[in-house]
């Protein structure tokens, strides 16, 4: 069955999307238990803000997922990059479950070093089939990368 566009654009940031929500479930419960009690560094944003950064960068992942899509599955590199991609979105669950759900910085320290390299490597392979999509996902590298920043001054400072 041939997909349209607007039908894996839909898709694709649905995709994205979800993976924000499965992580939501182990942050929600813990942000007013857990992460309110512990020691954060200045920098540490209000914890509002994360809810539509999250959604918007999901939102970026999905458009950036549609747009190598778009160049056709029937293509080696494309399903490689797209591979890609939802590793580095498992990655991205994986990351709230340890962090919130776990309550470990420590063990989410480790996991988001390998979510910023799959990260980059999904950048490196979006960007040898449309360079655009590419760059959709520099605000999520720039903002994984501050994450991680917080995540290292959590584990630092608990």
């Amino acid at each position: 069955m041939k997909l349209n566009n607007t039908i894996k654009l839909i898709i694709a940031i649905a995709v994205s999307e979800l993976a924000g929500v499965i992580g939501s479930f182990f942050t929600t419960s813990a942000i007013s238990t857990w992460y309110a009690g512990i020691v954060k560094p200045a920098l540490n944003p209000p914890a509002w803000i994360f809810g539509p950064v999250w959604t918007a960068l999901f939102a970026l992942m999905g458009i950036a997922a549609f747009l190598v899509w778009k160049k056709g599955l029937d293509r080696r590199d494309v399903k490689i990059a797209l591979g890609i991609f939802i590793s580095q979105l498992i990655l991205n669950t994986l990351w709230s479950i340890i962090f919130f759900g776990l309550h470990s910085p420590g063990g989410a320290l480790i996991e988001i070093i390998f979510l910023w390299f799959a990260i980059l490597f999904t950048i490196i392979e979006f960007a040898k089939i449309y360079k655009p999509a590419a760059w959709l996902l520099a605000p999520y590298i720039l903002w994984v990368s501050f994450a991680a920043y917080l995540n290292y001054m959590i584990w630092a400072l608990n």
